[in-house]
């Protein structure tokens, strides 16, 4: 082989050929609102609290890290209540790490994972990596679902994993608990409930960790990336039965969570009130959005997470780019002719109202 081969030229596996990296743009923007993350940054308090954490920590470097985050996963349990203890929780490098781990143990060679369009655009990335099959099923037109539309999936598909994430990426739609309960009441298949926006909803007490005294073959999936401000710490985390937590210890890494992570991620924690008091902010933030867009001019789709759809647009990549001319970066994704905004802070929400008229000014 030629000493700088191209991608193309390289024996890659069969499923990834001509494939691309996933990633939204990472740009040098002044109001960054594409990517969901909590715009604000933890207090001057809490980054010293994480330096002197990770300072301490720091003389025992020369050892591997706990390896079943037992400080970590006894932290996130008091976190989620619910009478959870730390054989309910599994921790890992984001979400994302979280669910390779959930198909590595029930996914696989022969086996189907189902989710439901328009959604997260990893979870098919998640699949191909694990090499399970991907089917998806579309929602209703209003993005829900029901229990009869996901069973029905899930028979078609023979599904061995399905995936309901609410609130939905990108819709922002959420599922009703009675939904969820139906679902896993009439299948053995292992049911994946992505709430990695659930502390954004108008109702966050809502969640699927009610239902898991009633279920064993239920996941709750949760992050740190957004409601604690830590998206670069990389903190996903689930919740279920013991023996699913045991499922995911086998696949794991060793070592898979860094001391430097375990170590931010239980300082987070530790502020726990005053980190979640600034999502409170955040979903007021999202309710105005909800008024204001449709006053600007625009549809928006009822959102309960921290962001929201708007448009339809003829040419939203034409949207997006004039956006962009004026130094608001948003997300092109989900259904034909949407872009989704991320509730950012006061100035950096006005920012965007100012440009959007602006644009919608210019193209009508």
């Amino acid at each position: 082989m030629k000493p700088n081969p191209t991608l193309a030229e390289l024996p890659l596996r069969p499923e990834l050929v001509g494939e691309e990296p996933y990633g939204a743009p990472q740009l040098d923007v002044p109001v960054c609102l594409n990517v969901n993350e909590n715009p604000f940054p933890p207090s001057a308090e809490i980054a010293a609290d994480m330096a002197a954490a990770i300072t301490a920590g720091a003389t025992g470097m020369n050892r591997y890290p706990d390896r079943e985050a037992t400080g970590l996963r006894t932290a996130l349990a008091a976190y989620l209540g619910h009478g959870l203890t730390i054989e309910n929780i599994w921790a890992a490098n984001g979400s994302n790490e979280v669910m390779t781990h959930v198909l590595g143990a029930f996914g696989g060679p022969g086996r189907t994972v189902l989710s439901f369009t328009p959604t997260y655009s990893m979870y098919p990335e998640y699949a191909r990596n694990t090499h399970t099959r991907y089917v998806t099923a579309p929602r209703h037109d209003d993005y829900t679902v029901d229990a009869e539309l996901v069973l029905s999936a899930i028979k078609d598909a023979g599904a061995d994993v399905v995936i309901i994430t609410t609130p939905n990426n990108p819709t922002g739609t959420p599922t009703a608990l009675q939904v969820i309960a139906e679902v896993l009441a009439h299948t053995d298949a292992i049911v994946v409930v992505d709430e990695a926006y659930q502390e954004f909803s108008r109702h966050p007490e809502q969640t699927a960790l009610t239902l898991l005294p009633r279920f064993g073959n239920l996941i709750v999936s949760r992050t740190m990336s957004k409601a604690f401000a830590l998206a670069g710490g990389r903190i996903g985390y689930l919740a279920a039965a013991p023996a699913i937590v045991d499922a995911c210890r086998i696949v794991r890494l060793p070592y898979h969570l860094s001391a430097q992570t375990q170590i931010i991620a239980e300082t987070a924690l530790k502020h726990a009130d005053f980190l979640l008091s600034q999502v409170d902010q955040l979903r007021r933030t999202r309710d105005e959005m909800l008024l204001r867009l449709p006053e600007i001019g625009v549809e928006v789709i009822d959102s309960d997470a921290n962001f929201c759809l708007f448009g339809p647009f003829a040419d939203r990549h034409d949207v997006w780019q004039r956006l962009l001319d004026r130094g608001v970066l948003v997300r092109e994704t989900g259904p034909k002719g949407w872009l989704r905004v991320s509730a950012g802070t006061p100035d950096e929400t006005e920012t965007f109202y100012t440009a959007l008229a602006e644009v919608l000014e210019e193209i009508r």
